[in-house]
């Protein structure tokens, strides 16, 4: 390898990559493709990150330009080393929906408190090493957190490609099809292809929404986002600082997920990874951006592609933070019929299930173990259930109970078994 440009090496001639083998996160291909991927990751963030501000009532064209900005500072901290994506976190739905009625000041401070957050449990894990994230998350725990994660988004991507079914199959099809049967970039760039003809065969067939044409006409080519300062109330921080619970899950998770399809042990970027995400979500909290958190479908854009260059984040970053400035484009974005985004929802979101899968075979996770088995068994239910109760006001998720639980659950199992159990050595 050589030609190394922009901080990234050349992979190869930059146009091909030999079978089995992976584009290495300082590594780039050629810059034509390099944007090709990066636009991909682009599609794979859009519509979940565009949710949550549109269902929490923040303004979408700021979330967005966040998200772009957030990456960039991800990408800047772990020096280029772990490729990830920060997109609008789900987890901010549910306390922002619930302090929707106090304007979006006091959203904001919400937003804000949980940044600040994250980045003291960054510095704490930073500070106390490796030791901690191998203590707390073994393989058998990593593999759960990060299976659920992506199991967790199954009733969403489901529901997406039950709304337009063969929009959805046609979408799906040609992800499959280009994924596993396509050769070079064909294969590599499958997903933004198979969404590129469900759109197509969905403008065909009639299937866009009303209006949709007549919503790009309109929509203006050049507008600067909105932007808000945040206020602080006591009710809405607590409601809203238990999302940092999930912030933390996702990003640890991300973190073994990507060193697991990376082949290295990115374990010393996992404090840098929460301060630069706590970065983020403070930074959008501060000026009128969702929080952001590392994303799940990006995962599994690299987990198709193979392609882990940071450079392709760095694209993606860039044409976030363009397209903040150009309504028309998001408007664009906005006419992708559901039944696109659920085929497309279908591959990746399986991927990441799969990918935690994965991890527990490449470590060799002993499921004959009772601990190692009823600890995964119960955070997969309530993650791919979405478990969901209140406590003391504030509603969790599925993937703050499965997360959380197995990570507190698993070492007193552990601990039981080791002391009144058949084993004195408890596999991994």
């Amino acid at each position: 390898m050589s030609n190394a440009t922009w901080g990234w090496t050349l992979h190869g001639d930059g146009k091909t990559i030999s079978p089995g083998a992976v584009v290495a996160p300082e590594e780039r291909l050629s810059w034509g493709r390099t944007i090709g991927i990066g636009m991909q990751h682009v599609i794979a963030m859009f519509g979940a990150t565009l949710l949550v501000p549109t269902l929490t009532g923040f303004p979408v064209n700021t979330t967005l330009l966040f998200s772009g900005l957030g990456t960039m500072i991800f990408l800047l901290l772990t020096r280029n080393r772990l490729p990830s994506y920060l997109g609008s976190s789900f987890g901010f739905i549910a306390p922002l929906m619930a302090s929707q009625g106090e304007g979006i000041g006091v959203q904001l401070g919400g937003v804000f408190a949980a940044g600040l957050t994250l980045i003291a449990v960054g510095f704490i894990v930073k500070a106390a090493g490796k030791r901690v994230l191998d203590l707390v998350m073994p393989p058998a725990v990593t593999g759960a957190i990060v299976a659920l994660i992506g199991l967790n988004l199954a009733p969403s991507a489901v529901t997406n490609f039950q709304a337009q079914p063969l929009v959805a199959f046609v979408t799906l099809a040609s992800i499959l099809v280009f994924t596993v049967a396509g050769r070079g970039m064909l294969a590599r760039l499958g997903i933004l292809i198979g969404v590129i003809i469900g759109w197509v065969f969905a403008a065909v067939t009639g299937n866009l929404a009303d209006g949709a044409a007549e919503t790009i006409k309109q929509a203006a080519w050049i507008g600067l986002p909105q932007f808000h300062t945040p206020q602080f109330t006591v009710s809405a921080v607590l409601v809203t600082l238990p999302v940092v619970i999930v912030l933390i899950a996702e990003n640890v998770g991300h973190v073994k997920a990507v060193s697991e399809m990376t082949g290295r042990n990115l374990d010393d970027l996992a404090g840098n990874a929460l301060i630069a995400d706590g970065i983020g979500t403070t930074l959008a909290g501060g000026f009128g951006g969702s929080g952001t958190t590392t994303y799940a479908e990006n995962i599994g854009v690299m987990a198709a592609t193979r392609v882990y260059s940071t450079a392709a984040y760095w694209v993606a970053a860039l044409t976030a933070v363009v397209l903040a400035f150009i309504p028309k484009f998001g408007a664009l974005i906005f006419t992708i019929p559901t039944g696109v985004l659920g085929g497309a929802a279908l591959v990746l979101y399986g991927l990441i299930g799969m990918l935690g899968v994965r991890i527990w075979q490449d470590n060799h996770v002993n499921f004959n173990n009772p601990v190692n088995l009823t600890a995964a068994a119960v955070a997969l239910v309530a993650g791919i259930g979405n478990l969901t109760l209140t406590v003391f006001g504030v509603e969790l998720e599925g993937i703050a109970w499965g997360s959380v639980g197995i990570i507190v659950v698993y070492p007193l199992l552990n601990k039981l078994y080791r002391t009144i159990g058949e084993g004195q050595h408890l596999p991994k």
